[in-house]
């Protein structure tokens, strides 16, 4: 960088689909944009070298601690079989010999011994030692005997099974005790190793989505002090608890962004716990389940709207999608459309929803925050979804293009550590859908992930992530190409530099 005076100068780039390029920022703002040949003083200047400058990404859906966790830890999401998982295990506790065992992201979908762990498989390797491995969609597990120990009541609960596989009640509380053992220094180190990691790919913010069942607020309150002290992406905190339950209390101590995101209205497909109006088809003895009676999501939709405070619900399978909707819908017969659009409130998940459900939310101003890459991971006619639900349903999953054809407002996020971190991945896996016609135009995909974000966070500028005006959260990416060649060879090009609030994350590369 050269001196001058006045803010941040960052020229000679391709913005866009238009080289030459430059951008001024002042006080945390895009301040001017145009030819460089015509750009300001300033008193930094930043000489992007025809690389390529974009509006950062937005990765609306992330879980920090347990992304820390699986980044420095125990992370199963490449093991192909028990036998494997179990070797990482019994690895992993021989080299870390005290404290809890955590981990994440084992799938026994396609391992050839045909099924998934057991508390006998911890017990074998980790011996007394408490251990919570969590499935790949973190909505079961499989516990030690020693962890199961620490849970009181955890044989009353629904989802408690002898063979320490938990799923719904059983499996919350065995995962906050779990994590609720992680010392304040790991918890810290975790954190930190995600919005390093967020920054390396050009994520300029976060929604983290937190709750009692997921993390707790003292976690939550960890991860905005870190982030308000170091300098890396935003945090925006979402905080999943019924209002009746002191949810919104939360939320205006901390300042968050909004009363929802993970309240677990139902569970996941992989774990047999998303909530749907027929059942399953590998196992029609179930149809997953409602965590909760339509009555307490009213009450609390219709506090979050009377305040003006947004509301968020995770919510899978069609029957969880409507019953949230149904509650929207009694609100604003409450209250008001008017009132109800201003909330913004949001959908996390929302993978099997119709024609009637999208113009419900397009009407009622509703977000659909998504993660394409849970289609890229368990779609087609023969992935998880299609052994679960059958391929007739499982291809109805994710209809990203009826969504944003429908007029309703999508955001592109990971849900971290379900899976990775990894923004141009998503981009791409919501463009080439497993189901034809079901995905998006590469620049829908691509607003949806950057911009879309914003959006759903409320914090958006009138005008785009680009106009003056606008929050300074740019990524200049190791690429002369313009964007739309980017996006349409389907490149991944590093991020040379990231700038949040204006102001350069690290060096430029």
């Amino acid at each position: 960088m050269t001196a001058g005076h006045g803010g941040l100068l960052v020229t000679d780039v391709t913005v866009g689909d238009t080289p030459g390029r430059a951008v001024h920022l002042v006080d945390g703002a895009i301040a001017w944009t145009g030819p460089a040949a015509a750009a300001p003083a300033a008193g930094r200047v930043l000489d992007g070298e025809g690389s390529l400058l974009t509006p950062a990404f937005v990765d609306a859906h992330v879980h920090a601690t347990a992304t820390g966790l699986a980044l420095t830890g125990l992370a199963l999401h490449s093991t192909d079989s028990l036998r494997a998982a179990v070797a990482r295990i019994a690895a992993h506790a021989a080299a870390h010999p005290s404290g809890t065992v955590l981990g994440t992201g084992w799938d026994e979908t396609d391992w050839p011994e045909g099924r998934g762990l057991t508390r006998a498989d911890l017990d074998a390797v980790v011996g007394d030692r408490p251990a919570y491995l969590a499935r790949v969609d973190v909505h079961s597990a499989t516990v030690s005997t020693a962890l199961l120990d620490r849970v009181p009541g955890i044989t009353g609960l629904p989802g408690y099974a002898s063979d320490g596989r938990l799923r719904l009640d059983a499996h919350h509380a065995a995962r906050q005790v779990a994590y609720g053992s992680v010392p304040p220094d790991q918890r810290r180190s975790a954190q930190r190793a995600t919005l390093h990691a967020a920054a390396a790919l050009g994520i300029g913010s976060v929604h983290e989505m937190a709750g009692p069942e997921v993390s707790g607020a003292e976690d939550l309150t960890d991860l905005l002090e870190l982030a308000a002290l170091e300098p890396g992406p935003a945090v925006l905190g979402y905080w999943g608890e019924l209002s009746e339950r002191g949810g919104l209390a939360v939320v205006r101590d901390l300042g968050l962004a909004g009363a929802g995101g993970d309240l677990f209205c139902d569970g996941a497909f992989g774990s047999h716990t998303a909530a749907l109006s027929t059942p399953y088809t590998d196992r029609p003895e179930t149809a997953g389940a409602l965590r909760f009676d339509t009555g307490s999501l009213v009450e609390h939709l219709r506090a979050c709207t009377a305040a003006g405070v947004q509301a968020g619900f995770h919510c899978i399978g069609d029957a969880a999608v409507e019953q949230v909707l149904a509650a929207v819908g009694t609100v604003v017969d409450a209250l008001g459309r008017d009132a109800v659009r201003a909330c913004r409130h949001r959908l996390e998940h929302v993978e099997m929803v119709g024609d009637d459900a999208i113009d419900r939310m397009r009407r009622w101003g509703m977000v659909a925050s998504v993660q394409p890459a849970f289609d890229a991971a368990w779609g087609g006619t023969e992935g998880m979804y299609a052994e679960r639900l059958g391929p007739e349903r499982a291809a109805t999953c994710n209809p990203l293009a009826d969504l944003v054809d429908g007029g309703v407002a999508v955001a592109i996020g990971s849900d971290a550590p379900v899976t990775p971190l990894d923004p141009w991945g998503g981009v791409y896996a919501a463009v080439d859908h497993r189901t034809p016609g079901a995905g998006l135009r590469p620049f829908d995909a691509y607003d949806a992930a950057t911009h879309g974000g914003w959006h759903a966070a409320r914090a958006e500028h009138p005008d785009g992530p680009l106009a003056v005006g606008a929050p300074a959260a740019l990524a200049l990416w190791a690429t002369e190409e313009t964007l739309s060649a980017v996006l349409a060879r389907r490149a991944r090009p590093t991020c040379r530099l990231l700038l949040v609030a204006g102001e350069p994350i690290g060096e430029l590369h």
